[in-house]
């Protein structure tokens, strides 16, 4: 059974960081691509940022330079460090996990940029 949990979301400043972490489980984690994606209200899901079995790593356009997604495949864990937040940025992250045959979601975790 595939699981991925996700934690870290929150309410932030303008400004601020927060760094979301993304627990998986049921694969073998370290074969697979993992990414976060986002979906703001009334907007389209996005990929924000991925990360290859070998460490290579894409980002949105939008979050270059203030993201950055990292992996520990000894915790089977994605991370993904946000500094530099803007109120643009709020929305729900979903951590993904491809295989050769399937994409699993997690359940999202809540990002707020707000004053």
């Amino acid at each position: 059974q595939v699981q991925l949990v996700e934690s870290g979301g929150g309410l932030v400043q303008p400004g601020g960081s927060l760094r979301l972490s993304c627990a998986a489980s049921g694969n073998i984690f370290r074969l697979n691509v993992m990414g976060w994606y986002r979906q703001a209200p009334g907007k389209e899901r996005e990929l924000v940022a991925m990360i290859l079995s070998g460490g290579s790593t894409n980002y949105a356009d939008s979050v270059k330079g203030r993201f950055t997604i990292s992996r520990d495949n000894t915790k089977n864990t994605v991370y993904l460090q946000m500094n530099s937040l803007k109120p643009e940025d709020t929305a729900v992250y979903y951590c993904t996990e491809t295989t050769a045959t399937a994409r699993y979601w997690g359940q999202g975790t809540q990002v707020t940029v707000s004053s």
